[in-house]
């Protein structure tokens, strides 16, 4: 019965994705995006990968942060290679175990570490990344020249300060175990958000956008706080609809908007699939020797 039911809602997710697929490409002209993406310059796509390869490997040491702190000595060489695995699990195998449920399993298996603390751990590592996606929003929000959100920059000034205070207090009130390392695993978010926002300036860049830029970096960030919502496969559908609409609410070009967020999601999907080496050759968990 699980397993009809895992299988059903991973339908359920592909038919959602193509859908707002469809939906966004019958909203604009597909051959001026695609025209969009050939013309890009290839130094700056080069730039965005390394930029959005080093978030990732910041995002496997923040989660690995948390494992220390739990007591589960696994060395980084093998995060690594487990968050890798787990990133292609997300994106391209949606029907199966989902990444985070198999990097659970590996640890409960190897170390001697409760189920519950486990999971705990891995939300909160995506709470963490969440709440910096929150901040940085704001913070742009605060910014921008729109005759709506010009009207409530304090109450985002404030949003931040809340946000924080909220997750600090969670984390102190249930978390306990890990709240030592709360002010760590912060300053790893925003460096993670930081170089997810560089990657997509240089996406911007390749694709010759010059104005308008703080607009597009906050149309980023709430697509990717969106497509953390699990309707779709990997965010797909879900960031393209977002960019769609964040175009019209801004005032910046559809074409270009939806071509930024396949060119991000490319740049996602070919590091993603790397993983699949470790599909083949389940990676070996080490053990920190002191």
């Amino acid at each position: 019965m699980a397993k009809w039911r895992k299988q059903g809602i991973a339908l359920l997710k592909i038919v959602v994705s193509l859908v707002l697929v469809y939906f966004v490409f019958t909203k604009v002209d597909f051959g001026e995006v695609w025209s969009i993406l050939r013309k890009s310059r290839p130094n700056f796509l080069g730039l965005a990968l390394l930029f959005f390869v080093g978030s990732k490997v910041l995002s496997a040491f923040r989660l690995n942060l948390y494992f220390h702190q739990l007591g589960i000595p696994l060395t980084q060489n093998s995060n690594l290679k487990l968050y890798l695995l787990g990133m292609f699990y997300n994106l391209f195998l949606p029907g199966g175990i989902g990444g985070d449920a198999y990097k659970g399993y590996l640890i409960r298996k190897k170390f001697e570490v409760r189920t519950k603390k486990v999971v705990s751990v891995l939300l909160l590592d995506r709470l963490s990344g969440m709440l910096l996606l929150f901040v940085f929003a704001c913070t742009l929000a605060m910014g921008l020249d729109d005759s709506v959100l010009g009207d409530y920059r304090i109450v985002f000034g404030v949003a931040i300060v809340v946000g924080i205070f909220v997750f600090w207090g969670l984390n102190k009130r249930f978390f306990g175990y890990v709240f030592p390392i709360f002010w760590k695993s912060v300053g790893y978010s925003a460096l993670v958000q930081g170089l997810q926002l560089a990657s997509l300036y240089c996406i911007l860049s390749a694709l010759s956008i010059s104005d308008q830029i703080p607009a597009y970096l906050f149309v980023f960030l709430i697509s990717s706080i969106v497509s953390v919502v699990p309707l779709t496969i990997g965010g797909i559908g879900s960031r393209e609809v977002t960019f769609y609409y964040g175009a019209l609410w801004l005032g910046l070009d559809q074409d270009t908007s939806i071509g930024i967020s396949m060119a991000f999601f490319l740049i996602t999907a070919l590091v993603s699939f790397l993983g699949i080496y470790f599909h083949f050759r389940k990676p070996e968990l080490g053990v920190v020797r002191h």
